[in-house]
């Protein structure tokens, strides 16, 4: 039987309070070693500085927006490739690459720092500080909210100074659909919730979760238990790579490269099991 060839094409998917903007230094990487990449954004969410300043003056696009309007999207952009991309997705993003390779989307997928999806029950007291200003209002649900200064230095970016940090926010942070954050926080506590995949899917392409020790909004805690929640039931590919001391700002961080460099290099030659570091 004739070897599927190597996929040529990376998508990267965003997370909440971010824009394909937050890539913008993998595209540059992976473009260098001959692969095709795609940043789609949200619906109503426009790539490049454009993007973030649009958002800014107007959140309205991303007001009630859920995570199947986002999924339903990815969909048709991945669909629309000749070939079976690699996946990769950060924070909430790394919930949607669970998302596709369930429906059978994919090559590969690498969870980055990503978001639990139902049935994970890890929910460590920094996660729960980090989504409070969101979570703590129902009426948040419909509204698209803000991020503050404080509140992202806390949640992205705790291994930089606030001098630093102010420098990311004012690139990258965006307003978070309140809506979509509700539906990831309470899925375990919701029916039919839109974050639920089939952890026993032995279809599905292979799938690797990276953590950050110092991960405050998403700690190691959250990626592991999903990682064992596919490794347990599904006889597909699943590993884990945990990355010491690195912050939720890990695809921007100083070193971002290792990170970057580990994903794409396991993707294209995926193994099971929990990942020694170099």
């Amino acid at each position: 039987m004739e070897r599927e060839a190597a996929p040529d094409t990376v998508v990267l998917i965003h997370g909440l309070w971010m824009t394909p903007l937050s890539w913008e230094h993998w595209v540059t990487r992976y473009e260098q070693r001959g692969l095709k990449v795609i940043t789609p954004g949200y619906p109503g969410v426009e790539p490049g500085v454009e993007g973030v300043e649009a958002l800014r003056k107007d959140p309205s696009p991303l007001a009630g927006l859920g995570v199947s309007e986002v999924l339903d999207h990815l969909k048709q952009v991945i669909g629309a490739l000749d070939t079976k991309p690699i996946i990769m997705g950060h924070s909430f993003g790394g919930a949607f690459v669970q998302l596709l390779l369930d429906a059978g989307y994919g090559a590969a997928g690498v969870s980055i720092d990503g978001a639990a999806v139902k049935g994970v029950k890890a929910l460590p007291f920094s996660e729960i500080k980090a989504t409070f200003p969101v979570l703590h209002n129902p009426a948040n649900k419909s509204r698209a909210v803000p991020i503050t200064e404080k509140e992202f230095h806390y949640a992205f970016t705790n291994n930089l100074t606030e001098e630093e940090s102010k420098v990311v926010y004012d690139r990258y942070s965006v307003p978070v659909s309140g809506r979509m954050l509700f539906q990831g926080g309470f899925a375990n506590f919701t029916p039919h919730a839109t974050t639920t995949v089939d952890f026993a899917n032995d279809d599905r392409a292979p799938l690797l979760f990276v953590s950050g020790g110092n991960d405050n909004i998403l700690p190691p805690s959250v990626q592991h238990e999903n990682y064992e929640k596919h490794a347990k039931r599904s006889k597909a590919i699943t590993a884990y790579r945990l990355f010491d001391g690195r912050s939720h700002y890990t695809c921007g961080e100083a070193g971002w490269e290792a990170v970057a460099d580990l994903a794409l290099d396991w993707a294209l030659a995926p193994a099971p099991g929990e990942l020694a570091a170099s």
